[in-house]
């Protein structure tokens, strides 16, 4: 039987250390949120990115656009942010509405305060094995919560399912740096099972509700899902939990598992970029 790789335990912890040393300061973090969509799921994360960051003790503003938004008004709001001294974390809610080109209004935020590690400079210094501004907090979230339970990454083959700029590609940068032996594979990849039974850790980002059974699993395999996968009003992952933990070593539920993680990172992100901008660190 799996050992639970509890995200929200961890979470809460890591949120009551923020919050203490938050409580010191004399000048808050800022975190600033635009959000241009009417995606009720969307508007949920928003909702808890403010409230996790007031309960931390952060000043946060949300700034909601409406659907018809212009791209030029979004990156006028992107320009008065990176200008202004007093916000340090800056957040685009994705996604974006359609027709916009998102490429463009990531690339615009300051790289100093890209609280998501998204714009080209942060990825192309993850890419290149330096320390970006800001990793990106589900990547993050998963290597910390690893960690935690003392999991051995150096040397074992890991298998990465899913390709994104969000979690894919720089999870799979993260566990090569690591010293992990890592293969990346999607949907579409015909070997998939064969990869993931000869596969020490499997990170499932792919978003197809139990799509991971027991027969893609080996005995004692460390299995992440980032999957975040509705049915019937319920959430699901992609790996099929209550089947793989009886083969698995250690297995994320979903949810309580990546996804507060996830938040837990953007907080520190943005108490990271303060501290740089504060020049607390160098």
């Amino acid at each position: 039987m799996a050992i639970i790789l509890d995200g929200k335990k961890l979470a809460d912890k890591l949120t009551a250390e923020l919050k203490t040393a938050v409580s010191t300061l004399e000048k808050k973090p800022k975190l600033a949120v635009i959000i241009a969509n009417d995606n009720p799921a969307s508007q949920i994360y928003v909702k808890n990115k403010k409230k996790k960051a007031e309960e931390i003790g952060f000043e946060s503003v949300v700034i909601p656009l409406k659907s018809d938004v212009t791209e030029e008004m979004i990156l006028e709001h992107i320009y008065i942010l990176n200008e202004d001294k007093d916000i340090n974390a800056i957040l685009v809610q994705l996604p974006l509405p359609e027709g916009l080109n998102k490429k463009r209004i990531i690339e615009a935020i300051d790289p100093i305060k890209d609280v998501d590690g998204f714009t080209s400079y942060n990825f192309g210094r993850l890419a290149l094995g330096y320390n970006p501004y800001a990793y990106p907090c589900t990547p993050k979230g998963i290597i910390r919560l690893l960690n935690e339970y003392n999991i051995n990454i150096e040397g074992k083959n890991a298998l990465v399912i899913g390709r994104s700029n969000i979690v894919g590609k720089p999870v799979a940068l993260m566990l090569q740096q690591k010293n992990a032996t890592v293969t990346m594979a999607n949907s579409y990849t015909k070997n998939l099972k064969e990869l993931a039974i000869n596969a020490d850790i499997i990170i499932s980002a792919m978003g197809k509700p139990n799509f991971i059974d027991s027969s893609y699993v080996k005995d004692g395999a460390v299995i992440v899902d980032v999957g975040i996968n509705r049915i019937n009003d319920k959430i699901t992952g992609d790996v099929l939990f209550e089947e793989v933990k009886n083969k698995a070593s250690f297995i994320t539920p979903v949810p309580k598992g990546i996804g507060p993680m996830t938040i837990a990172m953007l907080m520190q992100n943005t108490y990271e970029l303060y501290k740089i901008q504060e020049n607390f660190i160098l």
